[in-house]
């Protein structure tokens, strides 16, 4: 009887997982009982699938996963099956030689089922399981079931297809930085080149300046051995005056350095390279973690594209202590000509600030630098400008959106905005437009660059278009500068704190004249 009734209850009381007697039997709120071990491992690789938990064996699926409860009655009842029809089988040595098709094969290199002799040739979807045609039908009904060899071969050619993609996307990735490695090397060949010629133009310069000097070294000898005091007199107050004016009219090329570009080229590459070097090493580990999970981030690697775009255009813009820059906000900032119209102020030169060899005419509207030297001293005044060929303007701006537009004519000028406290007085090159604390400046010469403490960034854009737009945002500290011409062409943006009245300003090269444009009357 006892063997009979053992029988009897092994044909029903076994795990339609495993296919064994239950071990830590527990049952699902539908009714249905499996092993412990079982049914955790089913509800787990089902959210790992992120699908909905399902009973293995009718199928119904529950809104949040169940919780498994203890089947005391049905563990009790096994144990008295155990006393009285001998031992059971040891439940680890069941697992690893019955529980799985896989395990079989994989464990004994066997490709039969070890359960029912037959081939393991066939792949279950749902569960990603391989088994036998008798494990197919008996424990994995309704599931989604295809052949071995199908799976792998699908499986090989998504590997492939995935390979592919990746070494095309990271073969354009290199190619586009070696395209931009090019691009370097030509702005360093032309920095190069306009160094040399630079260092070329000062050597002949000071080759001048010697033999000025012995020239004049030989005039004086002179002078000593005459014996004439009226010529002596007359020849000491005109070498008196020469080197007065050497003095006081310091030549521009002595405070230009030609290795400064190279200098913020090499830091920009430096800070690029770190940047590209941080994001890659984040990018990557964040990869390997999706692809270890199987989870998607879109939204996550959205939001990284995006902070990575914006601090490589920061980037471009951001060096020797300057201000973070970035493009103007369409939502915030105006972006048309017509937009940035309704904030246009009226300027007039202040001809009291003005460098003595500088012109102003066309009502206090144009300045040029004169080509002729002047013979008697400008007008003192205390707000001149004496070694700078620098002049301000009247207004200072402080409203809380400031535009205005200028046209230059000549190779080289700066337009720059400065506190009214810049030093005009000093011969050196502290008292240039973007050289100090004071003052902000846009160099426009072959390259655009912009210049605050002394430090510059070169910018990539080359000069294309006369008239230049000036956008000052006093309350949100930004100073934008644009080419204008059919549309708004931005070339710059400056972040700082503001702490009083901007008077816009102006230093002008060789043959250089600006007009302040009058935004009232004149159109594009």
């Amino acid at each position: 009887m006892a063997e009979a009734l053992i029988t009897l209850k092994k044909t029903r009381l076994c795990c339609q997982i495993c296919g064994e007697l239950f071990r830590n039997p527990a049952t699902l709120s539908c009714g249905h009982s499996f092993c412990t071990q079982c049914i955790l491992g089913r509800l787990d690789r089902d959210e790992r699938k992120q699908r909905a938990c399902a009973c293995p064996e009718c199928g119904h699926r529950f809104a949040s996963r169940p919780r498994p409860i203890k089947n005391t009655t049905l563990a009790d009842l096994l144990r008295d099956m155990e006393r009285r029809g001998g031992k059971r089988k040891h439940p680890g040595a069941s697992t690893q030689e019955t529980a799985s098709c896989v395990v079989t094969a994989t464990s004994s290199g066997s490709n039969l089922c070890v359960r029912h002799s037959r081939p393991l040739d066939i792949y279950c979807c749902t569960d990603e399981t391989i088994l036998c045609a008798f494990c197919a039908s008996a424990e994995h009904r309704g599931h989604t079931i295809g052949n071995v060899r199908e799976e792998r071969r699908r499986r090989q050619e998504e590997a492939r297809e995935t390979q592919d993609y990746c070494e095309s996307v990271l073969a354009g990735i290199i190619d586009s930085i070696q395209r931009h490695h090019m691009s370097v090397r030509e702005l360093i060949r032309r920095q190069e080149e306009q160094a040399a010629a630079q260092v070329e133009v000062s050597l002949q310069t000071l080759q001048g300046k010697m033999e000025e000097r012995r020239r004049r070294d030989a005039e004086l000898d002179r002078l000593a051995q005459t014996d004439s005091d009226a010529r002596f007199l007359q020849g000491w107050l005109s070498m008196q005056h020469l080197y007065e004016k050497d003095h006081l009219h310091p030549s521009q090329e002595d405070s230009e350095n030609p290795l400064l570009p190279f200098e913020v080229t090499k830091r920009a590459v430096g800070q690029l390279g770190e940047q590209l070097e941080e994001f890659c090493d984040r990018k990557f580990a964040s990869i390997c973690q999706t692809a270890d999970s199987g989870e998607q981030q879109e939204s996550e690697e959205e939001s990284e594209e995006d902070d990575m775009q914006e601090r490589c255009e920061a980037s471009n813009t951001q060096s020797h202590g300057l201000s973070r820059t970035s493009r103007t906000d369409p939502n915030v900032e105006p972006k048309t000509r017509a937009e940035f119209l309704q904030y246009a102020c009226d300027l007039s030169l202040d001809p009291t600030t003005a460098h003595e060899n500088l012109e102003i005419s066309a009502g206090d509207k144009e300045v040029r630098l004169s080509s002729i030297k002047k013979k008697s001293p400008a007008v003192h005044c205390p707000q001149r400008f004496l070694h700078r060929k620098q002049v301000l303007c009247r207004e200072g701006l402080q409203a809380e959106r400031c535009y205005y537009e200028i046209e230059v004519e000549g190779d080289k000028a700066e337009i720059a905005l400065a506190y009214k406290g810049i030093d005009r007085k000093s011969f050196t090159i502290r008292s240039a437009f973007g050289a100090n604390a004071n003052s902000w400046s846009l160099d426009r010469s072959v390259n655009y660059s912009v210049s605050h403490k002394a430090d510059s960034v070169q910018l990539t854009a080359c000069p294309s278009q006369r008239r230049l737009g000036v956008y000052l945002n006093f309350t949100e500290g930004t100073l934008s500068f644009y080419e204008v011409a059919d549309r708004m062409m931005f070339l710059y943006k400056v972040e700082a704190t503001f702490s009083e009245p901007l008077y816009p300003g102006f230093w002008l090269g060789e043959g250089c004249c600006i007009r302040i444009c009058d935004l009232s009357l004149d159109a594009l």
